[in-house]
């Protein structure tokens, strides 16, 4: 049983050390869970346990490898996010906070702030936060799902949704 866990924990760290938006990784995390029925809970902890030293590890070794597997205006591009992130600390926490709440892949901000080597205290704390609630939100309301999928489909299929469709 143990191995599942750590399944979660590399999918999710693999997803994340990716330099290109892949899925986002509470799909794998959900997957998972119903797949092998694990504990909700640890599936959330280890899964964002693993996208934080995803994204850590994107954030270190981005500086290397950014000249080599991106055009020259890409490079500029993400350096400009990084340095108008750079610019206030407190502005780029609260910014990486709230858009790790969104469902929008962070590889872009982690990529600005590696390129521009930020330092990884500021981005990791809000991310991690944002990153706990919005994949905590995701894994439970998929668990929900795939245990009701039934009572979700019942009513799917009526007149009123067919009249709702065509207006």
């Amino acid at each position: 049983m143990l191995w599942q866990y750590v399944l979660v924990f590399i999918g999710a760290l693999l997803v994340d050390v990716v330099p290109f938006p892949f899925p986002p990784a509470f799909t794998v995390m959900i997957f998972l869970q119903i797949y092998y029925r694990l504990d909700i809970w640890l599936v959330i902890i280890l899964g964002v346990a693993g996208s934080i030293l995803g994204r850590l590890i994107l954030t270190l070794y981005i500086p290397k490898v950014s000249d080599h597997i991106f055009t020259q205006d890409k490079n500029e591009d993400v350096l400009f996010l990084g340095t108008k992130m750079k610019d206030k600390v407190w502005k780029c926490m609260a910014f990486v906070l709230l858009y790790s709440l969104l469902p929008l892949p962070t590889t872009p901000l982690f990529l600005a702030g590696g390129m521009t080597r930020m330092k990884p205290y500021i981005m990791i704390p809000p991310f991690t936060i944002g990153k706990f609630l919005s994949d905590m939100v995701a894994v439970l309301t998929g668990s929900y799902a795939a245990r009701n999928i039934e009572v979700l489909l019942a009513g799917i299929v009526s007149w009123q949704s067919i009249t709702g469709t065509i207006i």
